[in-house]
């Protein structure tokens, strides 16, 4: 079996989170349905908060910054590590998360250590 990062792609421009309560509570209703669907499979998960919660290390610590560290409208919102027999049970799992969620769901396999 190989671990792989499920990560949820967030648009917080052009769509922030609570903007709409009942799309919000039915997109809730719909990840949930799909976590418990796959529970077996799922190592961890966990929703983040916005990106004006985060903040950055960077020069080996030296320096530590306000917000995240790349410029961009689309930042992780969310996340699963699921575990998968291959790359195509993963796409399948991939398909059933961005349907669910509604936005794009990228995925990466780790590194064997």
């Amino acid at each position: 079996m190989t671990q792989y990062l499920f990560s949820v792609m967030h648009d917080y421009v052009n769509n922030p989170p609570i903007a709409d309560p009942e799309k919000d509570a039915a997109m809730y209703a719909a990840v949930g349905a799909f976590n418990e669907s796959i529970k077996e499979k799922i190592l961890f998960m966990g929703g983040l908060h916005s990106p004006d919660a985060a903040f950055t290390a960077k020069d080996g610590g030296a320096l530590v910054t306000d917000g995240p560290h790349a410029e961009s409208k689309e930042m992780i919102g969310g996340l699963w590590i699921i575990e998968a027999a291959d790359d195509d049970e993963a796409r399948e799992l991939a398909k059933r998360a961005t349907a669910a969620c509604g936005v794009p769901v990228e995925v990466r396999p780790f590194h064997s250590i």
